[in-house]
Protein backbone atom coordinates (compact mmCIF):
# COMPACT_ATOMS: atom_id res chain seq x y z
CA UNK A 1 0.00 0.00 0.00
CA UNK A 2 1.72 3.10 -0.88
CA UNK A 3 1.25 6.74 -0.04
CA UNK A 4 -1.24 8.99 -1.66
CA UNK A 5 0.29 11.72 -3.58
CA UNK A 6 0.79 15.00 -1.20
CA UNK A 7 0.40 18.58 -2.79
CA UNK A 8 3.74 20.38 -4.06
CA UNK A 9 5.52 21.83 -1.14
CA UNK A 10 4.32 19.18 1.46
CA UNK A 11 4.94 15.92 2.85
CA UNK A 12 2.54 12.76 2.44
CA UNK A 13 0.74 11.99 5.91
CA UNK A 14 2.11 9.67 8.39
CA UNK A 15 0.11 6.08 8.42
CA UNK A 16 -1.69 6.75 11.70
CA UNK A 17 -4.04 3.68 12.28
CA UNK A 18 -3.67 -0.14 12.35
CA UNK A 19 -7.04 -0.89 10.62
CA UNK A 20 -9.32 -2.61 10.01
CA UNK A 21 -8.36 -4.99 12.73
CA UNK A 22 -7.99 -7.90 11.85
CA UNK A 23 -6.43 -6.48 8.63
CA UNK A 24 -4.98 -9.62 7.13
CA UNK A 25 -8.51 -11.07 7.87
CA UNK A 26 -10.29 -8.70 5.92
CA UNK A 27 -7.86 -8.92 3.31
CA UNK A 28 -8.12 -12.62 2.99
CA UNK A 29 -11.85 -12.64 3.39
CA UNK A 30 -12.11 -10.27 -0.03
CA UNK A 31 -9.66 -12.49 -1.40
CA UNK A 32 -12.25 -15.77 -1.19
CA UNK A 33 -14.77 -14.03 -2.14
CA UNK A 34 -13.09 -12.88 -5.79
CA UNK A 35 -12.24 -17.06 -5.58
CA UNK A 36 -15.46 -18.12 -5.14
CA UNK A 37 -16.81 -15.97 -8.00
CA UNK A 38 -14.03 -17.42 -10.32
CA UNK A 39 -14.49 -20.67 -9.33
CA UNK A 40 -19.04 -20.48 -9.95
CA UNK A 41 -17.77 -18.29 -13.13
CA UNK A 42 -15.41 -20.92 -14.55
CA UNK A 43 -18.02 -22.63 -16.72
CA UNK A 44 -17.07 -23.79 -20.58
CA UNK A 45 -13.92 -22.15 -20.42
CA UNK A 46 -10.66 -23.71 -21.92
CA UNK A 47 -7.60 -24.62 -20.11
CA UNK A 48 -5.85 -23.31 -18.09
CA UNK A 49 -9.06 -21.64 -16.50
CA UNK A 50 -10.88 -24.70 -16.29
CA UNK A 51 -9.83 -28.39 -16.80
CA UNK A 52 -12.46 -31.25 -18.19
CA UNK A 53 -12.98 -33.65 -15.31
CA UNK A 54 -11.20 -37.06 -16.24
CA UNK A 55 -13.13 -40.18 -16.62
CA UNK A 56 -12.31 -41.23 -13.25
CA UNK A 57 -12.77 -38.18 -11.54
CA UNK A 58 -15.47 -37.35 -9.04
CA UNK A 59 -18.99 -35.99 -9.74
CA UNK A 60 -18.61 -33.45 -7.48
CA UNK A 61 -15.24 -31.65 -8.63
CA UNK A 62 -12.87 -31.15 -11.29
CA UNK A 63 -9.27 -30.36 -11.63
CA UNK A 64 -9.70 -26.65 -11.44
CA UNK A 65 -12.59 -25.89 -9.12
CA UNK A 66 -14.11 -28.55 -6.59
CA UNK A 67 -17.98 -27.83 -6.56
CA UNK A 68 -21.13 -28.78 -4.76
CA UNK A 69 -23.94 -30.12 -6.23
CA UNK A 70 -25.52 -26.60 -5.88
CA UNK A 71 -22.24 -24.76 -7.66
CA UNK A 72 -22.71 -27.07 -10.43
CA UNK A 73 -26.08 -26.05 -10.85
CA UNK A 74 -24.95 -22.47 -10.53
CA UNK A 75 -22.50 -23.13 -13.05
CA UNK A 76 -24.97 -24.46 -15.30
CA UNK A 77 -27.00 -21.80 -15.19
CA UNK A 78 -24.64 -19.41 -15.93
CA UNK A 79 -23.84 -21.50 -19.18
CA UNK A 80 -27.24 -21.40 -19.85
CA UNK A 81 -27.72 -17.33 -19.60
CA UNK A 82 -24.19 -17.00 -21.87
CA UNK A 83 -25.64 -19.34 -24.64
CA UNK A 84 -29.06 -17.51 -24.85
CA UNK A 85 -27.37 -13.53 -24.51
CA UNK A 86 -24.96 -14.54 -27.46
CA UNK A 87 -21.48 -14.09 -24.95
CA UNK A 88 -18.81 -15.93 -25.39
CA UNK A 89 -17.72 -17.61 -21.97
CA UNK A 90 -14.05 -16.19 -22.42
CA UNK A 91 -15.19 -12.79 -22.88
CA UNK A 92 -17.55 -13.27 -19.57
CA UNK A 93 -14.30 -14.44 -17.77
CA UNK A 94 -12.45 -11.20 -18.75
CA UNK A 95 -15.53 -8.97 -17.65
CA UNK A 96 -15.32 -10.77 -14.58
CA UNK A 97 -11.99 -10.25 -13.90
CA UNK A 98 -12.07 -6.60 -14.44
CA UNK A 99 -14.62 -6.41 -12.12
CA UNK A 100 -12.73 -8.02 -9.64
CA UNK A 101 -9.79 -6.31 -10.05
CA UNK A 102 -11.77 -2.65 -9.64
CA UNK A 103 -13.04 -3.97 -6.26
CA UNK A 104 -9.79 -4.94 -5.21
CA UNK A 105 -8.46 -1.48 -6.17
CA UNK A 106 -11.36 0.21 -4.22
CA UNK A 107 -10.74 -1.48 -1.49
CA UNK A 108 -7.65 -1.24 -0.74
CA UNK A 109 -8.24 2.86 -2.05
CA UNK A 110 -10.76 2.70 0.79
CA UNK A 111 -7.95 1.37 3.82
CA UNK A 112 -5.37 3.46 2.65
CA UNK A 113 -7.70 6.79 2.66
CA UNK A 114 -8.69 5.76 6.42
CA UNK A 115 -5.61 5.37 7.65
CA UNK A 116 -4.19 8.33 5.77
CA UNK A 117 -7.44 10.70 6.82
CA UNK A 118 -6.21 13.77 8.98
CA UNK A 119 -8.87 13.32 11.79
CA UNK A 120 -7.85 12.85 15.49
CA UNK A 121 -10.80 12.86 17.96
CA UNK A 122 -10.45 15.82 20.66
CA UNK A 123 -11.76 14.63 24.10
CA UNK A 124 -11.91 17.46 25.32
CA UNK A 125 -12.86 18.51 29.21
CA UNK A 126 -13.44 14.86 30.70
CA UNK A 127 -17.00 15.12 32.70
CA UNK A 128 -16.03 14.75 36.77
CA UNK A 129 -16.17 10.77 38.28
CA UNK A 130 -18.73 10.86 40.80
CA UNK A 131 -17.00 7.38 41.74
CA UNK A 132 -14.33 5.24 40.46
CA UNK A 133 -13.33 1.67 40.85
CA UNK A 134 -10.06 -0.16 39.47
CA UNK A 135 -9.84 0.96 36.17
CA UNK A 136 -13.93 1.75 36.26
CA UNK A 137 -15.39 5.54 36.60
CA UNK A 138 -19.14 6.94 36.78
CA UNK A 139 -18.51 9.78 34.56
CA UNK A 140 -21.31 12.96 35.07
CA UNK A 141 -22.50 13.96 31.67
CA UNK A 142 -24.84 16.98 33.70
CA UNK A 143 -27.60 18.24 32.71
CA UNK A 144 -30.51 20.01 34.79
CA UNK A 145 -29.96 19.50 38.22
CA UNK A 146 -33.92 18.53 38.26
CA UNK A 147 -33.11 16.08 35.65
CA UNK A 148 -34.50 12.19 35.75
CA UNK A 149 -30.96 10.55 36.08
CA UNK A 150 -29.99 7.87 33.65
CA UNK A 151 -27.21 5.68 34.40
CA UNK A 152 -25.64 3.74 31.36
CA UNK A 153 -24.36 0.93 31.14
CA UNK A 154 -22.39 0.35 27.48
CA UNK A 155 -20.16 -3.23 26.69
CA UNK A 156 -17.18 -4.30 28.19
CA UNK A 157 -15.60 -4.71 24.76
CA UNK A 158 -15.30 -1.21 23.23
CA UNK A 159 -14.73 2.13 24.75
CA UNK A 160 -17.63 3.73 26.28
CA UNK A 161 -17.43 6.76 24.06
CA UNK A 162 -19.23 5.61 21.68
CA UNK A 163 -21.75 7.15 23.10
CA UNK A 164 -20.24 10.82 23.31
CA UNK A 165 -18.28 10.18 19.77
CA UNK A 166 -17.87 13.77 18.27
CA UNK A 167 -19.79 17.36 19.52
CA UNK A 168 -22.35 16.35 16.81
CA UNK A 169 -22.90 12.93 17.53
CA UNK A 170 -23.33 12.59 21.17
CA UNK A 171 -26.60 10.41 22.85
CA UNK A 172 -25.12 11.42 26.33
CA UNK A 173 -24.88 15.43 25.71
CA UNK A 174 -27.63 15.66 23.41
CA UNK A 175 -30.28 13.48 26.97
CA UNK A 176 -28.32 16.52 28.73
CA UNK A 177 -29.74 18.80 26.61
CA UNK A 178 -33.34 17.20 26.55
CA UNK A 179 -33.74 17.23 30.18
CA UNK A 180 -31.99 14.10 31.48
CA UNK A 181 -28.77 13.92 33.63
CA UNK A 182 -26.68 11.32 31.99
CA UNK A 183 -24.01 9.13 34.17
CA UNK A 184 -22.14 6.77 32.25
CA UNK A 185 -20.53 3.82 33.17
CA UNK A 186 -17.09 3.39 31.85
CA UNK A 187 -15.37 0.47 32.32
CA UNK A 188 -11.89 1.40 31.05
CA UNK A 189 -9.21 -1.04 30.56
CA UNK A 190 -8.80 -3.96 32.32
CA UNK A 191 -5.89 -4.63 34.51
CA UNK A 192 -5.19 -7.27 36.65
CA UNK A 193 -7.76 -7.00 38.90
CA UNK A 194 -10.51 -6.81 36.28
CA UNK A 195 -9.04 -9.79 34.01
CA UNK A 196 -9.72 -12.23 36.80
CA UNK A 197 -13.34 -10.92 37.14
CA UNK A 198 -16.13 -13.36 36.10
CA UNK A 199 -19.53 -12.01 35.31
CA UNK A 200 -20.93 -12.07 39.01
CA UNK A 201 -18.03 -10.08 39.91
CA UNK A 202 -19.06 -7.79 37.63
CA UNK A 203 -22.44 -7.65 38.32
CA UNK A 204 -22.90 -8.29 42.09
CA UNK A 205 -19.57 -6.50 42.90
CA UNK A 206 -18.47 -3.19 40.78
CA UNK A 207 -22.35 -2.22 38.94
CA UNK A 208 -23.97 -2.75 41.97
CA UNK A 209 -21.27 -0.18 43.39
CA UNK A 210 -21.90 2.54 40.95
CA UNK A 211 -25.30 1.44 40.77
CA UNK A 212 -25.04 2.90 44.75
CA UNK A 213 -23.14 5.84 43.63
CA UNK A 214 -26.03 6.75 41.17
CA UNK A 215 -28.52 6.69 43.18
CA UNK A 216 -26.44 8.57 45.84
CA UNK A 217 -25.60 11.33 43.49
CA UNK A 218 -29.46 11.55 42.19
CA UNK A 219 -30.92 10.98 45.97
CA UNK A 220 -33.21 8.37 44.88
CA UNK A 221 -33.50 5.58 42.41
CA UNK A 222 -32.49 6.31 38.80
CA UNK A 223 -33.29 5.02 35.00
CA UNK A 224 -30.89 2.37 34.14
CA UNK A 225 -29.85 2.47 30.31
CA UNK A 226 -28.10 -0.41 28.78
CA UNK A 227 -26.10 -1.08 25.51
CA UNK A 228 -25.83 -4.48 23.84
CA UNK A 229 -23.51 -6.44 26.66
CA UNK A 230 -24.21 -3.61 28.62
CA UNK A 231 -27.61 -4.50 28.21
CA UNK A 232 -27.80 -7.88 30.03
CA UNK A 233 -25.53 -6.82 32.74
CA UNK A 234 -28.19 -3.79 33.33
CA UNK A 235 -31.46 -6.20 33.24
CA UNK A 236 -29.58 -9.07 35.92
CA UNK A 237 -28.77 -6.16 38.10
CA UNK A 238 -32.46 -4.29 37.91
CA UNK A 239 -33.16 -7.90 38.81
CA UNK A 240 -31.35 -7.78 42.36
CA UNK A 241 -32.02 -4.11 42.96
CA UNK A 242 -35.07 -3.59 41.72
CA UNK A 243 -35.48 -0.45 44.49
CA UNK A 244 -32.67 1.05 42.58
CA UNK A 245 -33.90 1.17 39.27
CA UNK A 246 -36.80 3.20 38.20
CA UNK A 247 -36.81 1.93 35.07
CA UNK A 248 -35.46 -0.58 32.37
CA UNK A 249 -33.88 0.50 28.71
CA UNK A 250 -32.43 -2.28 26.70
CA UNK A 251 -31.08 -1.34 23.68
CA UNK A 252 -29.58 -3.87 20.69
CA UNK A 253 -28.95 -6.34 23.74
CA UNK A 254 -29.08 -9.93 22.83
CA UNK A 255 -30.84 -12.57 24.76
CA UNK A 256 -32.22 -15.51 22.44
CA UNK A 257 -28.70 -16.49 21.40
CA UNK A 258 -29.75 -18.91 18.95
CA UNK A 259 -32.67 -16.83 17.25
CA UNK A 260 -31.32 -17.61 14.12
CA UNK A 261 -30.24 -20.85 14.60
CA UNK A 262 -27.80 -22.70 16.59
CA UNK A 263 -25.18 -23.52 14.33
CA UNK A 264 -23.59 -20.07 13.78
CA UNK A 265 -23.89 -19.23 17.80
CA UNK A 266 -22.55 -22.46 18.18
CA UNK A 267 -19.63 -22.29 15.90
CA UNK A 268 -18.36 -18.75 17.60
CA UNK A 269 -18.62 -20.44 20.89
CA UNK A 270 -16.19 -23.55 19.18
CA UNK A 271 -13.13 -21.28 18.71
CA UNK A 272 -12.98 -20.87 23.00
CA UNK A 273 -9.89 -23.83 22.78
CA UNK A 274 -8.35 -21.93 20.00
CA UNK A 275 -8.22 -18.60 21.92
CA UNK A 276 -7.19 -20.73 25.50
CA UNK A 277 -3.47 -19.96 24.85
CA UNK A 278 -3.51 -16.65 24.26
CA UNK A 279 -6.29 -16.17 27.61
CA UNK A 280 -3.50 -18.09 29.39
CA UNK A 281 -0.99 -15.66 28.96
CA UNK A 282 -2.70 -12.68 29.43
CA UNK A 283 -5.56 -13.03 31.38
CA UNK A 284 -8.20 -11.82 28.32
CA UNK A 285 -9.41 -12.33 25.28
CA UNK A 286 -7.11 -10.11 22.98
CA UNK A 287 -9.02 -7.35 20.84
CA UNK A 288 -7.72 -8.87 17.43
CA UNK A 289 -9.50 -12.28 18.57
CA UNK A 290 -12.93 -10.82 19.53
CA UNK A 291 -12.69 -8.72 15.92
CA UNK A 292 -12.16 -11.73 14.33
CA UNK A 293 -15.34 -12.49 16.34
CA UNK A 294 -17.33 -9.72 14.86
CA UNK A 295 -16.14 -10.41 11.19
CA UNK A 296 -17.62 -13.61 11.60
CA UNK A 297 -21.04 -12.34 11.91
CA UNK A 298 -20.85 -10.00 8.63
CA UNK A 299 -17.85 -11.87 7.00
CA UNK A 300 -17.83 -9.26 3.75
CA UNK A 301 -19.66 -5.90 5.12
CA UNK A 302 -16.23 -4.69 6.27
CA UNK A 303 -14.89 -4.83 2.65
CA UNK A 304 -17.66 -3.08 1.75
CA UNK A 305 -17.66 -0.30 4.14
CA UNK A 306 -14.40 0.48 2.92
CA UNK A 307 -14.97 0.43 -0.66
CA UNK A 308 -18.37 2.91 -0.13
CA UNK A 309 -15.89 5.33 2.31
CA UNK A 310 -13.25 5.37 -0.74
CA UNK A 311 -15.84 7.23 -3.16
CA UNK A 312 -16.65 10.11 -0.33
CA UNK A 313 -15.07 13.29 -0.14
CA UNK A 314 -12.39 13.04 2.82
CA UNK A 315 -13.57 16.44 3.81
CA UNK A 316 -17.30 16.36 4.12
CA UNK A 317 -19.16 15.49 7.67
CA UNK A 318 -19.77 12.19 6.64
CA UNK A 319 -16.71 10.98 6.06
CA UNK A 320 -15.29 12.42 9.31
CA UNK A 321 -17.85 10.56 11.48
CA UNK A 322 -16.73 7.13 9.96
CA UNK A 323 -13.29 7.90 10.50
CA UNK A 324 -14.40 8.28 14.18
CA UNK A 325 -16.64 5.30 14.49
CA UNK A 326 -13.87 3.21 12.51
CA UNK A 327 -10.88 4.68 14.91
CA UNK A 328 -13.72 3.48 17.72
CA UNK A 329 -14.56 -0.06 16.25
CA UNK A 330 -10.53 -0.38 15.93
CA UNK A 331 -9.86 0.86 19.70
CA UNK A 332 -11.89 -2.12 21.43
CA UNK A 333 -10.79 -3.75 25.02
CA UNK A 334 -9.41 -7.24 25.70
CA UNK A 335 -12.21 -9.20 27.74
CA UNK A 336 -11.33 -10.87 30.83
CA UNK A 337 -10.88 -14.20 30.21
CA UNK A 338 -13.69 -15.98 33.03
CA UNK A 339 -16.31 -13.60 31.36
CA UNK A 340 -15.11 -14.48 27.64
CA UNK A 341 -15.59 -18.17 28.54
CA UNK A 342 -18.85 -17.09 30.10
CA UNK A 343 -20.39 -14.99 27.07
CA UNK A 344 -18.95 -17.10 24.38
CA UNK A 345 -19.41 -21.02 25.97
CA UNK A 346 -22.35 -20.23 27.55
CA UNK A 347 -24.54 -17.36 26.15
CA UNK A 348 -23.13 -18.47 22.34
CA UNK A 349 -22.63 -22.39 23.05
CA UNK A 350 -25.27 -22.93 25.08
CA UNK A 351 -28.18 -20.35 24.79
CA UNK A 352 -28.02 -20.11 29.02
CA UNK A 353 -29.85 -16.93 29.27
CA UNK A 354 -32.99 -17.90 26.67
CA UNK A 355 -32.64 -21.17 28.25
CA UNK A 356 -32.94 -19.85 32.08
CA UNK A 357 -29.65 -20.69 32.46
CA UNK A 358 -27.24 -17.95 32.56
CA UNK A 359 -26.33 -17.40 36.72
CA UNK A 360 -25.38 -14.59 38.74
CA UNK A 361 -24.60 -15.55 42.25
CA UNK A 362 -26.01 -18.69 41.51
CA UNK A 363 -29.63 -17.27 40.79
CA UNK A 364 -30.77 -17.34 37.08
CA UNK A 365 -31.74 -13.85 35.75
CA UNK A 366 -35.20 -14.48 34.53
CA UNK A 367 -36.43 -11.35 32.80
CA UNK A 368 -40.60 -11.60 33.89
CA UNK A 369 -38.83 -11.13 37.47
CA UNK A 370 -38.89 -7.27 36.18
CA UNK A 371 -42.31 -5.70 36.59
CA UNK A 372 -41.18 -2.02 36.51
CA UNK A 373 -41.10 -0.01 33.08
CA UNK A 374 -38.82 -1.12 30.47
CA UNK A 375 -38.12 0.04 26.66
CA UNK A 376 -36.44 -2.39 24.32
CA UNK A 377 -35.06 -0.84 21.21
CA UNK A 378 -34.09 -3.62 18.43
CA UNK A 379 -32.66 -1.69 15.11
CA UNK A 380 -33.98 -3.44 12.32
CA UNK A 381 -31.00 -3.40 10.40
CA UNK A 382 -28.56 -5.20 13.11
CA UNK A 383 -25.82 -7.50 12.06
CA UNK A 384 -24.40 -8.07 14.98
CA UNK A 385 -27.05 -8.77 17.47
CA UNK A 386 -29.57 -10.35 14.99
CA UNK A 387 -33.36 -8.76 15.87
CA UNK A 388 -34.86 -11.52 16.47
CA UNK A 389 -32.33 -12.40 19.40
CA UNK A 390 -33.42 -8.83 20.94
CA UNK A 391 -36.90 -9.12 20.41
CA UNK A 392 -36.92 -12.53 22.45
CA UNK A 393 -36.87 -10.02 25.51
CA UNK A 394 -39.77 -7.98 24.74
CA UNK A 395 -42.14 -11.02 24.86
CA UNK A 396 -40.12 -11.80 28.50
CA UNK A 397 -40.00 -8.38 30.01
CA UNK A 398 -43.88 -7.95 31.07
CA UNK A 399 -43.97 -4.22 30.76
CA UNK A 400 -41.85 -3.66 27.70
CA UNK A 401 -42.04 -0.73 25.30
CA UNK A 402 -40.84 -2.14 21.95
CA UNK A 403 -39.57 0.41 19.68
CA UNK A 404 -38.14 -0.69 16.26
CA UNK A 405 -35.65 1.76 14.65
CA UNK A 406 -34.76 1.98 10.91
CA UNK A 407 -30.95 1.57 11.92
CA UNK A 408 -28.04 -0.45 12.56
CA UNK A 409 -26.00 -1.87 15.69
CA UNK A 410 -23.87 1.25 15.96
CA UNK A 411 -25.79 3.50 13.95
CA UNK A 412 -28.87 3.62 15.91
CA UNK A 413 -26.29 5.64 19.09
CA UNK A 414 -23.73 7.54 16.89
CA UNK A 415 -24.96 7.59 12.96
CA UNK A 416 -26.29 10.52 11.02
CA UNK A 417 -29.89 9.51 11.96
CA UNK A 418 -29.57 8.75 15.43
CA UNK A 419 -31.55 11.54 16.77
CA UNK A 420 -34.50 10.86 15.45
CA UNK A 421 -34.04 6.90 15.27
CA UNK A 422 -32.74 5.93 19.44
CA UNK A 423 -32.66 9.39 21.05
CA UNK A 424 -35.95 11.35 21.18
CA UNK A 425 -38.03 8.10 21.48
CA UNK A 426 -35.09 7.50 24.12
CA UNK A 427 -36.05 10.99 25.95
CA UNK A 428 -39.58 11.22 25.35
CA UNK A 429 -40.21 7.65 27.19
CA UNK A 430 -38.31 8.36 29.99
CA UNK A 431 -39.74 11.59 30.62
CA UNK A 432 -43.46 9.93 30.39
CA UNK A 433 -42.35 7.74 33.39
CA UNK A 434 -44.50 7.65 36.26
CA UNK A 435 -43.17 9.78 39.54
CA UNK A 436 -40.51 7.64 41.49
Amino acid sequence: MTAPEAPPGTTAPPVRRRGPRPLPLHLAMATLRAQVSLGAAAVGLPDPIRKPRSAGASPSSNSAWPRSSAGRAEADRIARALAAGGHPPEAFQAALLRSLARRDSALVAGIAAYRRHPFVREEGAAPPALWAEGAARLLDYGGPQTGIPALVVPSLVNRAHVLDLLPEASMLRWLAGAGLRPLLLDWGWPGEVERASTLTDIVAGRLERALDAACAAARGPVVLVGYCMGGLLALATALRRPVAVRALALLATPWDFWAEGADRARALAGWLPAFEPAMEATGALPVDAIQALFTGLDPFGIAEKYRGFGRLDPASARARRFVALEDWLNDGIPLPAPIAREALGGWYGRNTPARGQWRIAGLPVEPAGWTGPAFLAVPDRDRIVPPASAAALGQALPQAVLHRPAAGHIGMVAGTSAETALWQPLAAWIHALPPP
